[in-house]
């Protein structure tokens, strides 16, 4: 890209800041085995980049019970009580280069960094203050304000108009994520979208989806950095 002005990025969490091999779903399944008596496994759904309310309301179908949001709530809340220690047992850690991005991202007077994510606001604070990396996010969008993904985007582009500037356009936001439901939601606002293949689904089909930048990870973070037009230098960025 040619070089632009402020920006903002918009941070997917599991898959594309997180690794954590599975502790997200084992929380679940941990939670449908207290609530329904049995476990129901979120393999059985499709659930990668879905909001936390969107597999708890799956999960009460399956289960043939009532799908409402008080008894979604009451599911996410026993996930939450969960996943603290499947993140000790999966040994989640931040994705490969992510770490070293976030860093150079911050130290950047025009860039701009925010969650536009699925879980809700207490899972999002669990996950990333347990990979350290919580403060780097000046807001985010989150699973609280809408079970569906789209409404997520919409809601982030009012954040961002809010927080940066009244007029802040979508062609200055960048949406990171590692799902079709990442590139989709980032599409319906007109923001870019960076594709990654680092969760569960192959770059042949986030190719699919269309994006306008796909990696198959951000190990090197001199992709991310060169796509976005941010000089890199040795194990830094400067503007």
């Amino acid at each position: 890209m040619s070089e632009i002005g402020e920006i903002l990025l918009l941070w997917d969490i599991d898959g594309t800041i997180l690794s954590a091999k599975g502790a997200g779903p084992k929380a679940f399944d941990r939670a449908t085995l207290e609530h329904f008596g049995y476990e129901i496994p979120l393999s059985t759904i499709d659930w990668p980049g879905a909001t936390d309310f969107a597999i708890a309301y799956a999960l009460l179908e399956k289960a043939g019970r009532e799908v409402t949001r008080a008894e979604a709530q009451v599911l996410v809340d026993r996930y939450l009580t969960h996943l603290p220690e499947m993140l000790d047992a999966t040994h989640a850690r931040p994705m490969e280069g992510v770490l070293e991005l976030l860093e150079t991202f911050h130290s950047l007077d025009h860039v701009h960094q925010a969650l536009l994510t699925g879980n809700v606001r207490r899972g999002s604070d669990i996950k990333l203050s347990y990979i350290g990396v919580d403060h780097f996010f000046r807001f985010g969008a989150f699973a609280d304000h809408s079970d569906q993904r789209n409404d997520l985007s919409r809601h982030a582009l009012d954040l961002a108009r809010q927080h940066l500037h009244p007029e802040w356009s979508a062609d200055r936001i960048f949406v990171i994520g590692d799902t079709p439901k990442d590139i989709e939601c980032g599409k319906v606002i007109g923001a870019h979208t960076v594709a990654v293949a680092t969760g569960h689904h192959s770059v042949e089909i986030l190719q699919a989806h269309e994006p306008t930048v796909l990696f198959e990870s951000l190990a090197n973070p001199r992709d991310l950095l060169d796509f976005l037009a941010i000089p890199f230098t040795g194990d830094r960025a400067k503007a």
